[in-house]
């Protein structure tokens, strides 16, 4: 008969908006954190109850700059010191994965360097969902539970009875996952083919595929200005969809995005909890993982297998 030790769930100070949600599901309240900060913004992170021979559960996602990682990683280590049996690192938005491969010369593999530190901080075990890249994982040499906003966005768009559903991606490489979403409808996919002249600047773009008289559904991994799900939308939208609505699961938000997606085409922009919104926006539509994550902690604490929580094609 299996034992166990006891869990205990913590928040950084980024992310407890979310981890108060998922301890609620799970149904345990958020163990004692806090985090002092020296003047010059050196920071101090201390657990307020004892976790000696626990298995824990340290929630925080790592939007840059870099301070949300580096508690993170001091959280870690101050796990560690303290005799937790396990500790696992919730990253529900994990930053820096756009930098997963050197696309020029003399550039970073900024992912795989954020992996090498969890891995040094002490890491027992990864739990995240959506990367950027789903080969990231093999960064890492310890396990990795890849959560899938399939979840949470399939049940949502299927609630909407769209008839002639197109699923988009607006880029190239997010063929595949465009690929898995038409795949529960049954659906068709296009593309938008995009040069970039410098990042978040867009050239040109093109639509491969026909959506002419269809009710389009852009997916992404994440939206950071909005700039390229905006210009999707028109040009999908000219083309002669109906129309045009996105998902995407990491709402960065930065610089004029509340205004590109205000200004935008788009019915509605779906989008996941994994970050906070920075203002409110009409046309933006927040679902939940709380709950997904709540039962991913348990099905690790009961090991279980997760696979059970992806909806299957």
């Amino acid at each position: 008969m299996a034992s166990y030790n006891p869990v205990k769930i913590f928040s950084g100070t980024s992310s407890t908006y979310l981890a108060e949600k998922i301890a609620h599901y799970y149904g345990k309240d958020l163990g004692g954190y806090t985090c002092r900060r020296f003047s010059d913004g050196e920071m101090s992170p201390s657990f307020e109850e004892s976790i000696r021979g626990c298995d824990v559960f340290l929630i925080q996602s790592t939007p840059p700059p870099g301070d949300n990682l580096m508690e993170l990683l001091l959280m870690v280590d101050a796990a560690r010191r303290a005799s937790a049996h396990y500790v696992t690192v919730v990253i529900p938005y994990f930053g820096y994965a756009r930098q997963d491969r050197k696309d020029k010369p003399r550039v970073s593999i900024a992912a795989k360097l954020v992996a090498n530190m969890l891995a040094a901080s002490g890491v027992d075990r990864l739990m995240t969902i959506d990367l950027h890249a789903g080969q990231i994982q093999g960064f890492f040499d310890f396990p990795v539970d890849h959560l899938e906003g399939t979840s949470v966005f399939v049940p949502y768009i299927q609630s909407l009875n769209l008839e002639n559903l197109v699923i988009a991606s607006p880029d190239v490489g997010g063929a595949n996952r465009a690929r898995t979403f038409a795949k529960h409808f049954n659906a068709d996919i296009v593309l938008c083919d995009k040069h970039r002249k410098r990042a978040n600047e867009i050239a040109s773009m093109q639509v491969i595929g026909d959506v002419e008289g269809a009710n389009v559904v852009l997916v992404d991994d994440l939206i950071d200005t909005g700039g390229t799900m905006a210009k999707a939308a028109q040009i999908i939208l000219d083309k002669g969809a109906l129309s045009v609505r996105a998902v995407c699961t990491h709402p960065i938000m930065s610089g004029k995005a509340h205004e590109n997606i205000a200004n935008s085409v788009l019915e509605e922009l779906v989008v996941a909890d994994t970050l906070p919104l920075r203002q409110p926006n009409a046309k933006i539509r927040v679902l939940s993982v709380a709950e997904l994550f709540a039962k991913a902690i348990g099905r690790i604490r009961d090991h279980e297998s997760i696979s059970s929580l992806f909806i299957k094609n």
